[in-house]
């Protein structure tokens, strides 16, 4: 029997609309919680392509709601960009997976849309949201935004030609959960929104477009509270991203900073002022002088009292254990470089 039969006796799928979403390509940004749950999905509902972008590696921490990997990736301390990949292949070896251990930004980002058909939101921070949003108004992309914490969680189709972006929305969206500073999340939340991004990405994918919902949908899993919210009306004419005359502006900024605290963590990310590879070979040897270090083909990483650091091939490095940006920098230039 077919390994897609259940799915196209779903009559709005059909066998056409199977054959539409092996054709798709879909990118996802952020190969975290949402971000491996839809890729899990897509991969065995059989979608063409499949582009996962990522910029981090598997921690213990991660495994309770992140369900695409396992403890011996988190013990490999594999980048997730290549732990799902590999998880993803094993599951439908006909969905071409593409994976890219690398920080989004506007100028990395755009190279890879040729050929995206959706992208879906897959981070835990808004200004890459906010690049999302401006790159699918430009080139007419249409991308899932979906966000959570605690038990309390959205999710929206943003197509700005058609509606409101995410400039607009923010108006609407309640403030308290406009924030990336961690209040807890349980699995429950991470499995709702991604459900809901991934059937709206089925609709879109198959040729079911008339269908897509045009509201924003909120929820609390835990009190058991669903509503939707009619944003037709927030749509504005003079937003800079989607507005008559739009000019991108997270496209046309400078270049992301050089550092940053990573969302709801104790972690801060460097990124060196010129591109560079680490020989991570050399580096261990200098790093085992001050701590214990672990090395595979794409990362280093090196634990020293409180802190840890970790190395990736690219030049980004991670310093774990502190939110003091000048602190981070001090243990980068002391150890790394």
């Amino acid at each position: 029997m077919d390994r897609y039969s259940r799915q196209t006796l779903f009559k709005p799928m059909g066998i056409e609309g199977q054959r539409e979403l092996s054709k798709a390509h879909v990118l996802i940004v952020g190969a975290g919680a949402l971000g491996s749950a839809n890729a899990e999905m897509l991969t065995r509902a059989g979608i063409g392509t499949l582009t996962l972008i990522d910029r981090d590696y598997v921690e213990h921490s991660n495994l309770h709601r992140q369900q695409l990997y396992t403890e011996v990736d988190a013990a490999d301390q594999l980048p997730k960009a290549v732990a799902a990949k590999a998880h993803l292949q094993a599951i439908n070896r006909d969905t071409d997976v593409q994976a890219h251990i690398m920080d989004a930004s506007a100028s990395n980002l755009e190279p890879l849309l040729e050929s995206v058909d959706l992208m879906i939101d897959g981070t835990d921070n808004f200004d890459i949201r906010f690049i999302m949003n401006d790159l699918s108004a430009k080139h007419g992309i249409p991308w899932l935004f979906g966000a959570f914490a605690g038990s309390y969680g959205m999710a929206y189709m943003v197509r700005p030609w058609d509606g409101p972006c995410l400039n607009c929305l923010l108006t609407s969206i309640p403030s308290s959960v406009m924030t990336c500073e961690s209040d807890g999340v349980i699995a429950p939340v991470v499995q709702q929104t991604a459900l809901l991004q991934l059937v709206e990405a089925m609709k879109w994918l198959t040729g079911n477009r008339a269908s897509v919902e045009d509201r924003l949908v909120l929820y609390d899993v835990w009190r058991g509270e669903h509503q939707q919210m009619g944003v037709t009306r927030v749509k504005n004419e003079s937003c800079p991203t989607c507005g008559e005359t739009p000019v991108y502006p997270y496209l046309s900024t400078a270049e992301d900073a050089k550092t940053a605290v990573l969302c709801g963590r104790d972690t801060v990310q460097i990124r060196p002022d010129q591109k560079r590879n680490f020989d991570l070979t050399n580096l261990e040897t200098k790093l085992q002088a001050y701590g214990k270090t672990k090395r595979n083909p794409y990362l280093l990483s090196c634990v020293m009292g409180e802190q840890r650091l970790a190395v990736f091939q690219d030049g980004r490095v991670l310093v774990h254990g502190t939110k003091n940006i000048d602190h981070a920098r001090e243990i980068y230039e002391t150890y790394v470089l």
